[in-house]
């Protein structure tokens, strides 16, 4: 087998491993919570302690890779990654599963943000369609297939295997990226922006945090205002620093390209929306339906296998149709996704939710092929892991900062709903922010037992239309965050943008 295949089941093993554990977690989420005592706030880290891994890093491992080779940051990359996995398993308490799901985020911003490049230097450009899109069948099958993946580990195995599962994978994975996949083109130019790295790490963690904790500490507390302030302040010293050195860690010049803009819009928007709210739904499958985890894995599949079957189809034709067409299309046919799943109510089952699955899974495999050929097709070569770190970036920064987001609005809404709700109810002190914080992280039913006798049908009732209410609000507001994205997709991706080959064809018509 050629060289350019087995480095493509390299970077889709890679790539299959890391994005799964973005939604591998969400159906053992309870079973976290129970075995480790965690809190909302806590199974919200964990997954963004992943995600604000891969987007702190994901830009300074673009440019280290092509500065030491993108093969050896991969395989790096890949050492980490497996480490990380398996003290996850051992993981005894939140903090510490949290510690170490950033520590795996690190590792997978090393392979993530020398995919599209690996790929785009063993494929010749007539044949980079192809290959992206199988890689993007990869992406969207993995976050996809998540649930149904954790599921099966956390009901047959136990929790833990949701990462041990990591190990074996992971080092077959570096074995067989050092025995056959080519070493890339040196960039002995290449510079590590320490500045850049440290000021857009740390506002990007202080508005997660803000986000995160806002409902708990209060919006006007000074713990938050000083975290919107901090994230203002090391947002603008990033900002400054970028556009002062010689080489920065986000060549903000690259912007001044629409299609290169619309790119990082797509992606972003594609995961503060849909991406994110699989969380919400895992949720919800597991806390309102009562589905087992293995149950609501299954549940996902329309999403799954449609956008695995989408994305080759929509690679090639990407060959021959503009690729704004497939990003505009495809963030629209998510937003009307998460719009057809709203309006649940208490007496729904799962199959409200099918249509709008059905519709995500085409999108989402509408979008990622298209994305990866618009990421790398805009800059030229030498700067593919580069350009190929900043897509990688915004999307864990949309997964990121969406969960937390749409989780603080989530909050929000239930207490409200319970604080109406349960009006007059004799409870005890302190009891609206026990059933608050029961109904967010899916203990309610140790919540309503502690409550009077007399008040727990109530109560019960009221926890599960919070709930649902919660879920419909945030629907709205991911299908609002891809119709925006679909809009700018449409306005900003532009063919004559495209980097133009040899041939002088631009990248997007050959690729």
């Amino acid at each position: 087998m050629a060289s350019k295949w087995w480095t493509l089941l390299a970077v889709c093993l890679s790539i299959f491993m890391l994005l799964l554990d973005i939604t591998v977690v969400n159906v053992a989420l309870p079973d976290i919570r129970r075995e480790l005592g965690a809190n909302f706030s806590d199974l919200q880290w964990v997954v963004d302690a992943y995600a604000l891994g891969l987007a702190g890093l994901m830009l300074a491992m673009g440019s280290l890779a092509d500065l030491l080779g993108r093969r050896r940051i991969f395989v790096l990359g890949l050492g980490i990654f497996v480490l990380a996995s398996l003290m996850c398993g051992l993981s005894t308490s939140p903090t510490m599963l949290n510690l170490f799901r950033g520590v795996q985020g690190i590792g997978g911003a090393m392979m993530f943000a020398t995919s599209l490049a690996l790929i785009a230097q063993e494929f010749a450009p007539n044949e980079r369609g192809t290959a992206f899109g199988l890689w993007g069948a990869t992406t969207g099958f993995a976050v996809a297939v998540g649930p149904l993946v954790g599921g099966a580990l956390t009901e047959g195995l136990g929790w833990e295997w949701i990462f041990f599962v990591n190990v074996p994978i992971g080092i077959a994975t570096a074995a067989m990226t050092l025995a056959r996949v080519p070493k890339s083109e040196l960039d002995p130019t290449a510079r590590i922006d320490y500045v850049g790295l440290v000021t857009f790490s740390g506002a990007l963690f202080c508005l997660v945090l803000a986000l995160i904790r806002g409902n708990d500490e209060g919006w006007g507390s000074g713990f938050i205002v000083a975290l919107f302030l901090a994230t203002l302040v090391l947002l603008v010293a990033f900002i400054v620093n970028e556009l002062r050195i010689a080489q920065p860690m986000l060549d903000l010049s690259l912007f001044r390209k629409p299609a290169f803009t619309g790119a990082q819009i797509v992606a972003f928007a594609l995961h503060a929306s849909m991406f994110s709210m699989f969380l919400y739904l895992t949720l919800y499958l597991q806390n309102i339906l009562g589905y087992s985890p293995f149950e609501a894995g299954l549940r996902f599949l329309p999403v799954s296998l449609l956008s695995f079957l989408a994305a080759p189809l929509a690679g090639k034709l990407a060959e021959r149709l503009p690729v704004r067409a497939f990003l505009g299309a495809g963030l629209v046919l998510v937003g009307c996704a998460l719009l057809l799943m709203g309006g649940i109510t208490p007496s729904d089952g799962w199959t409200t939710l099918l249509v709008g699955f059905i519709l995500a899974g085409v999108g989402i495999g509408f979008v990622n092929p298209a994305l990866a050929t618009t990421a790398v097709g805009v800059v030229e070569p030498r700067r593919s892991g580069a350009a190929s770190g900043i897509n990688g970036t915004f999307r864990q920064v949309g997964t990121a900062t969406g969960i937390a987001g749409l989780g603080a609005l989530f909050q929000a809404k239930v207490s409200d709903e319970l604080t109406a709700a349960t009006a007059g109810l004799p409870l005890p002190p302190g009891a609206h922010d026990r059933l608050s914080e029961a109904v967010n992280s899916g203990a309610v039913e140790g919540a309503v037992r502690a409550a009077p006798p007399s008040a727990r049908d109530t109560l019960f009732a009221a926890a599960q239309r919070a709930f649902i209410d919660g879920l419909n609000e945030i629907l709205i507001v991911a299908a609002v965050v891809a119709f925006v994205g679909a809009i700018l997709a449409f306005a900003l991706v532009r063919r004559r943008d495209f980097v133009v080959q040899p041939g002088g064809r631009p990248v997007e018509a050959a690729a």
